[in-house]
């Protein structure tokens, strides 16, 4: 294969990496901790979109538990977020330059 080849082909994939991350940018997954008292949601871009709290653990007024739920939540939906995009890039990533990129695919 020569260089010229290559080089269209890296930016073909690199045209791929950046459309999946704008995708990732709209997907979501959510994460959960104490029983589904506190609830995290983070995107495929590892932002968190949203947190929701039951209500019931809001009156027991125990701020360190809730404090620890949160972070545990947070903690949980950052991973799998990581996961899923991750994955989806790794997918964009596939073909003739996978092997060029390393085992890992980009990084």
């Amino acid at each position: 294969m020569d260089l010229k080849n290559i080089l269209e082909q890296a930016r073909g994939v690199q045209s791929k990496i950046a459309e999946v991350q704008r995708d990732l940018e709209h997907r979501s997954v959510e994460a959960s901790a104490g029983g589904g008292m506190v609830t995290a949601v983070a995107t495929g871009a590892l932002k968190i979109r949203e947190i929701k709290i039951e209500p019931a653990l809001l009156e027991t007024g125990d701020r360190a538990m809730l404090q620890d739920l949160v972070a545990a939540a947070v903690n949980a939906a950052l991973g799998e977020a990581q996961k899923m995009a991750q994955q989806e890039l790794q997918k964009a990533a596939g073909g003739p330059l996978a092997g060029l990129l390393g085992n890992d695919g980009p990084s």
